[in-house]
C-alpha cells in the first residue's frame, strides 16, 4: 500500500492513562499495572475537525492516518519506558468512518521505537495491544522502526521509520489559543480531550 498527499486534519493531546483506563471485558487477563504520561500526536485525510469522531462520514472517500503516542514518563511493571514512542497507521474502508468499520479496516500496523530494548520491546507492544485501534483490522503488521519529531517554530514533523511522515500545526482559534475538542461521541481513553490541529503534509508507504 503507498499513498503520498495533503492532508488537512490534525491533532495534539496531552495524556495520562493507564491500565484501568483501557481495560476490556473481551481482552485477555493482564494484570500487570502500567502507566504512561506523554503526548498523542495525529493526523487523518479528513477536513478538520475528523467526522469519525461526531459518527459522521469522511470528508475524502476513506479516513486514513497515523497517531503517535510519544511517552515522556512511563513504566509497564517494573519496566521504564521514558522517552521511547509508540505509532499506528490505518484506515476505513470507502464511505465508513473508522468507528463504524471497525474490525474491518483496510490494514492497522503497529510501530514499535526501535531504541526500545527487547524488555522494553515487549511492553511497548503490550501497550500498543490495548491503545493503539486494538482488533481494528484482520490485516496487521508490527514493525521496529525509529520514530522521532521535530518542533519548528509552530511546525511538528513526526517521523516513522521509513513507512510515514506528516507535519503539522495547531490551528488559531477564532479569541486566540487553539481549538479544544472535549467528549466527542467517538472517545475513547487517548481521545477524551485534544487540540485541533490541520496537516500540511502526509506520506505513507508500507
Amino acid at each position: 500500500m503507498k499513498t503520498t498527499s495533503l492532508l488537512p486534519c490534525a491533532f495534539v493531546a496531552a495524556l495520562l492513562i493507564h491500565a484501568a483506563h483501557v481495560r476490556a471485558a473481551n481482552e485477555p487477563k493482564d494484570t500487570t499495572p502500567w502507566k504512561i504520561t506523554g503526548q498523542l500526536e495525529e493526523a487523518c485525510s479528513c477536513d478538520a475537525a475528523c467526522p469519525c469522531w461526531f459518527n459522521s462520514k469522511p470528508t475524502k472517500m476513506t479516513c486514513g492516518g497515523g497517531q503517535v503516542l510519544f511517552i515522556q514518563k512511563g513504566n509497564y511493571g517494573k519496566v521504564k519506558l521514558d522517552g521511547l514512542a509508540i505509532a499506528s497507521i490505518g484506515q476505513s474502508p470507502e464511505g465508513q468512518t473508522m468507528m463504524e468499520s471497525f474490525g474491518n479496516w483496510n490494514f492497522a500496523y503497529n510501530y514499535i521505537d526501535e531504541k526500545a530494548n527487547p524488555e522494553q520491546r515487549k511492553a511497548l507492544e503490550a501497550i500498543a495491544g490495548k491503545v493503539l485501534t486494538p482488533g481494528a483490522s484482520k490485516k496487521t503488521e508490527t514493525r521496529y522502526v525509529p520514530i522521532t519529531r521535530k518542533i519548528e517554530s509552530k511546525e511538528h514533523q513526526i517521523t516513522i521509520g521509513q513507512y510515514g511522515t506528516f507535519h503539522g500545526h495547531l490551528i488559531e482559534g477564532g479569541m486566540g489559543g487553539s481549538p479544544k475538542i472535549v467528549n466527542p461521541p467517538g472517545a475513547d481513553p487517548l481521545h477524551h480531550q485534544y487540540e485541533q490541529g490541520r496537516t500540511t503534509k502526509m506520506t505513507y508507504n508500507d
